[in-house]
């Protein structure tokens, strides 16, 4: 994009910041059993408080109340969500149009945070108020260049008491153009659309020796003060133990233990077989690192469980240390 079309463009978006997106939504129904009762069955929740009257009374609550993060299901519009907005309908819907007409016709959520104020109780009206709150810069992405929009809602019930709210982040991003020539009968292999692959990981000059590594030699690297014999990970530029930027690396026995995990379903971006099991494990040699759990069943995985390290490598070529349950 040229600068002149750039810088219209970003004085049209960035227009868009502290705008609420809308009137406040109302949801359609009050806090009730049926839906808290269906949220807890697909969610797997059995604790009384949200199910059982007589077993709510025993708890703090003293009756039956919504589990908090439920708090953004009561304002949700249903199946007209599924019109998506070619006629948007909102501020929102106008941004996200006006940034894919320029080409960022891409969009993938980033991140969520939500504040619980206090638990529903059945009959309350849920309102939410959301608004427009920042718009990063351009940025360079694994999935391409594009804008990071965030946006604040604020929950309320009928009588204007806050009960909660949310932080939502989606990156709007030109997807890299695809490599897959088209044949001249355009019925070959290679006129099919390549089959999506894992979003790649920034490489700098911090962590690109670090990656190398892992591709050439199929170890985990960790990271060695020259200066103090410090081990540090994930790669930085200096020591955080003497200050010294001198460093080599030692290769990690590939042993170590969960220290917390999560099984992810949804959002489902291409290039991922889901549900993930996403963990944090303990190295032996005492570092910390984020990865994924392989051949392993979501019911199976426990926290202080054995894993050892597995080299994976995609369809094309990229290789990342997984791990999988100890054998033997």
């Amino acid at each position: 994009m040229k600068d002149e079309k750039k810088r219209a463009l970003e004085a049209e978006i960035y227009g868009f910041v502290g705008k609420p997106i809308g009137p406040p939504a109302t949801g359609r129904d009050p806090v009730n059993e049926p839906m808290i009762r269906q949220w807890c069955d697909a969610m797997g929740e059995t604790h009384p408080a949200y199910l059982d009257a007589e077993g709510a009374r025993e708890t703090l609550h003293g009756e039956v109340v919504a589990p908090p993060t439920m708090l953004q299901a009561w304002i949700m519009d249903g199946w007209a969500m599924h019109e998506g907005y070619d006629e948007p309908k909102n501020e929102q819907q106008r941004l996200h149009n006006l940034l894919a007409k320029n080409g960022y016709s891409g969009v993938l959520g980033t991140n969520t945070e939500e504040n619980y104020t206090r638990y529903l109780r059945l009959g309350e009206f849920v309102t939410a108020q959301t608004t427009i709150d920042e718009i990063s810069e351009e940025k360079a992405t694994g999935v391409g260049l594009g804008y990071f929009i965030t946006t604040n809602t604020r929950f309320e019930n009928q009588d204007g008491d806050e009960v909660g709210s949310m932080m939502f982040r989606v990156l709007r991003f030109k997807p890299a153009e695809s490599q897959a020539a088209a044949s001249d009968s355009g019925t070959s292999d290679d006129a099919l659309p390549q089959k999506p692959s894992r979003i790649k990981p920034p490489m700098g000059h911090d962590n690109g020796w670090w990656w190398d590594r892992v591709a050439e030699d199929e170890i985990i690297p960790i990271q060695r003060c020259m200066n103090c014999q410090k081990l540090r990970h994930p790669p930085r530029p200096m020591c955080d133990g003497c200050g010294s930027q001198d460093f080599d690396s030692v290769a990690a026995s590939g042993k170590a233990t969960v220290h917390t995990f999560t099984v992810i379903h949804y959002p489902q971006v291409p290039g991922y077989e889901y549900p993930i099991i996403a963990i944090i494990v303990d190295l032996e040699e005492g570092e910390r690192m984020a990865s994924t759990l392989t051949e392993c069943k979501p019911e199976d995985v426990s926290i202080g469980m054995a894993v050892e390290v597995l080299i994976h490598e995609d369809e094309d070529g990229f290789k990342i240390p997984l791990f999988r349950p100890a054998r033997g």
